[in-house]
């Protein structure tokens, strides 16, 4: 049964049996809050009509987190925003109280599901993949204890230790050298293991920075390697760091050049592009390796430690500088927030969009989003926007009727003046083309902020603006050869707003 507790002090935090906590971030007002029975979306229902029957006001926005919390905003009679936090509680027999999706491997721990399976699961990949993926698990340990085996099989070959006529010391000093090698590599696969796990849905956005900052961990990498000769003695944690640093480098490599080789494959020739690469690859593997021995063979590198450790260097600057101008000559229509952001600022100053090759020339590919300016901030909760707003809640209504036609919300921070900044929270149904018309009318209010000191008056104008002039984005997107059909600009999902019609 839902039943209501009144209380009328400014600030309070609590929880009941049913696991819920409430947030008042409206400073000095009283508040009022539900408990209601999980089992069901109804009980969420009724909880909803006892307020509206007591007349004490309504749910008119309901944030959803993916972990199940929900938060609700309440406006009273006195046009006063309450808050509360409700917890999700599993339930055991009937629907979800917030309508969350039943998935596959509903038992594993969220945590480990978002680390092992990719986002948005099993929406988001074939129904095979997770059958092939628990099929290769197994496949992969055998081939690693395969690995391991003939390891210490390559080591003895080499002299340390033997099969036969060895003393057991000598074996087991042979085993210990294999095990000390294997767990070198194995410290380095812990860093593919992280970065797979916490950052795979970042390489389909930008590819050309991931595949440059792999090249930059890599180069760290090698310099623990090259350290080992001085401190022979530390040879074990110098080359497990080198190999972990080797590993993340790897880790980010392999899938950003994935995304690089699908850009190429316009005729659906993924297999054939991929295989040519190959052949690049081992060519210059080959004349590498040459020019490498040829400068070994050289005596005053082969004698000489700094000398040696000067020509990497030096060889190693000219790599990555190779690396920088490979990526910059890639041309991707596809629009990700970078390109997004150049092609916004563009049209909202002049009425004109660049090129697919003039704006990729013009992408930063060091650069990270929080670094560039306007600074904007997705899924950020309204009751957080409130605050750095400094909205009153006798304007929340009038933030509400001017999003009405958006499946966003956005303000600007208040709090910093000077650092213009945006906060983005995206609506349920929000799609690539929200994210996309958020960020235009951000560059907009960037561009224009001087004009009023009414905030409303200039979001107000700024929606005009967008209603106006962003069909002819878009058709100057088409126009010059964007793909607008598959926009690289991915809603978040780990906050969306349900908006609930008003009484």
């Amino acid at each position: 049964m839902p039943f209501s507790l009144q209380f009328n002090y400014p600030i309070f935090s609590t929880s009941c049996s049913h696991q819920l906590k409430l947030h008042n971030s409206i400073r000095n007002q009283p508040f009022k809050f539900l408990c209601t029975s999980p089992q069901s979306e109804e009980a969420a229902k009724d909880s909803s009509g006892y307020e509206k029957e007591n007349g004490n006001g309504h749910v008119i926005l309901v944030e959803k987190y993916r972990n199940g919390t929900s938060k609700r905003y309440i406006i009273d009679n006195d046009s006063e925003i309450k808050m509360f936090l409700e917890e999700h509680v599993p339930a055991t027999t009937g629907s979800q109280h917030l309508e969350i999706p039943v998935t596959e491997l509903s038992w594993l721990p969220k945590v480990i599901k978002d680390f092992v399976l990719p986002a948005g699961f099993p929406d988001t990949v074939t129904d095979d993949y997770l059958d092939y993926m628990l099929l290769q698990f197994p496949t992969n340990v055998t081939g690693w204890i395969c690995h391991t085996l003939v390891t210490s099989s390559l080591l003895k070959a080499v002299g340390v230790g033997s099969f036969s006529g060895t003393s057991a010391a000598a074996s087991a000093a042979a085993s210990a050298a294999a095990i000390r090698w294997v767990s070198k590599d194995g410290i380095g696969a812990v860093g593919r293991f992280f970065i797979g796990g916490r950052f795979g849905n970042l390489f389909d956005d930008d590819p050309k920075q991931w595949r440059l900052y792999a090249d930059f961990i890599g180069s760290a990498g090698s310099i623990f390697d090259l350290c080992t000769p001085l401190y022979p003695s530390y040879f074990l944690p110098l080359a497990s760091l080198g190999n972990l640093a080797k590993a993340v480098a790897r880790g980010l490599k392999d899938p950003s050049f994935r995304v690089i080789q699908n850009h190429f494959a316009i005729a659906g020739n993924l297999g054939d592009v991929a295989a040519k690469e190959e052949v690049w690859e081992v060519a210059a593997e080959l004349v590498g390796l040459a020019l490498g021995i040829l400068a070994l063979d050289t005596p005053g590198i082969s004698k000489s430690y700094p000398t040696l450790a000067l020509t990497w260097l030096s060889v190693r600057i000219l790599h990555l500088w190779f690396r920088y101008q490979s990526l910059s000559v890639l041309q991707f229509n596809t629009i990700n927030l970078k390109r997004a952001r150049i092609l916004v600022n563009s049209h909202v100053l002049h009425c004109t969009v660049p090129g697919i090759d003039e704006c990729n020339r013009m992408e930063s590919i060091l650069l990270w989003q929080r670094f560039l300016r306007p600074r904007i901030i997705f899924e950020v909760s309204l009751e957080d926007m409130l605050d750095r707003g400094k909205y009153k809640s006798m304007q929340i209504k009038q933030l509400l009727n001017l999003y009405k036609e958006e499946k966003y919300f956005l303000v600007v921070n208040q709090q910093k003046p000077r650092d213009f900044e945006v906060f983005v929270s995206f609506k349920e149904g929000a799609t690539s083309l929200s994210v996309l018309r958020s960020v235009w009318q951000t560059y907009w209010l960037y561009q224009n902020w001087g004009w009023s000191d009414n905030i409303f008056d200039r979001l107000e104008q700024s929606l005009v603006e967008l209603k106006h002039r962003f069909p002819d984005l878009l058709q100057q997107l088409i126009e010059a050869g964007w793909d607008t059909n598959n926009l690289s600009l991915k809603v978040p999902k780990e906050m969306s707003i349900e908006e609930l019609p008003a009484l």
